[in-house]
């Protein structure tokens, strides 16, 4: 029998659940896997609460790195034993020790990048890649406003934007992770718990303020990034860690610059085989070549799901945590 974490119920990490399932012989197109290392992200805290809501019972988890086992009729270009992953674009159900998903969802782990590392930057980087590369291409003397730049996705932006070489801003909660930002990129931490990010930004910035926000906070900060932008700004609201903000208005961005405003998913801008192929070998390359150094917060095996749940939901992680099977 295969384990998996899986729940019957929406509501908070309790819910997760410890069961035996069957995995079933992988589909035309499909490939089974045995993870061997598996992502934690906010997404999946989103539909363990039922804010985006899933058909229930079902698995939690869009992440992980594997060992392919079998292969369904018609898959080319993976074979038995091969070390791959995937981040996104498949149905939650990566907390598990097996699993079949579809071949073409799935990516080449380079011999030198560990699965547990491959785990921990593989959704997370592909979204930075589609933000700094895609959704707003980040140059030479931009500015940067980076929410949550301590956390999984945060600073692999504040180590990319500087590699690209942007000013990056970056609101974090406590010293401890303005030190962790300010070592991973980051030319200036601002700390929420003591300094309006606001106020900060637009003091150093000379009143010009920034050219886009990278927002994944959403209530609590969403309509504060909007008076950080400069003119025709763009917001990029990519995450609901505070939960949904309220609405904004057309108006509102009229009058505060004609900015922009876009709420983009990784799943948009994967939903090719070339757009994947291509955003992971830029990504990996950067991590072969130490550019991006994905942090590892903490590991937690499978069975302690709803602790990684909870330390994540509590904004005590700094950087990825992923679990073990």
């Amino acid at each position: 029998m295969n384990r998996a974490i899986r729940i019957h119920r929406t509501g908070g990490p309790e819910c997760l659940q410890l069961d035996e399932v069957e995995v079933p012989a992988p589909a035309r197109g499909e490939v089974l896997l045995r993870h061997l290392a598996i992502g934690v992200n906010f997404l999946d805290c989103y539909h363990r609460s039922g804010l985006y809501p899933l058909e229930l019972p079902s698995g939690l988890g869009g992440e992980a790195v594997g060992i392919v086992e079998a292969l369904g009729e018609g898959v080319q270009g993976v074979a038995v034993g091969d070390r791959v992953g995937y981040g996104g674009g498949v149905a939650p159900g990566a907390y598990a020790d097996r699993r079949t998903v579809p071949a073409w969802r799935l990516v080449p782990i380079p011999p030198e990048v560990e699965s547990v590392t491959a785990a921990a930057v593989l959704l997370k980087g592909l979204t930075a890649e589609y933000l700094v590369r895609r959704t707003f291409k980040i140059g030479p003397g931009h500015r940067v406003l980076v929410h949550a730049a301590a956390g999984g996705v945060g600073l692999l932006l504040c180590q990319w934007l500087r590699h690209l070489g942007a000013t990056v801003f970056g609101v974090v909660s406590t010293d401890a992770k303005a030190a962790l930002a300010l070592a991973n990129g980051c030319h200036h931490p601002i700390v929420s718990s003591r300094e309006d990010f606001v106020v900060v930004v637009r003091e150093i910035t000379k009143d010009k303020g920034v050219d886009v926000v990278y927002d994944s906070v959403g209530k609590d900060t969403l309509h504060g990034s909007i008076k950080c932008l400069k003119k025709r700004g763009l917001l990029v609201s990519f995450g609901n860690s505070s939960g949904p903000p309220s609405a904004i208005t057309p108006a509102e961005l009229q009058h505060a610059g004609s900015l922009f405003l876009t709420r983009p998913t990784l799943h948009d801008y994967t939903s090719t085989r070339q757009e994947l192929t291509n955003a992971a070998e830029v990504l990996m390359k950067l991590v072969r070549g130490g550019v991006l150094q994905p942090r590892l917060d903490r590991t937690f095996p499978l069975e302690q799901a709803a602790d990684a749940h909870r330390r994540l939901e509590a904004r005590q992680s700094a950087g990825a945590m992923v679990l073990l099977p």
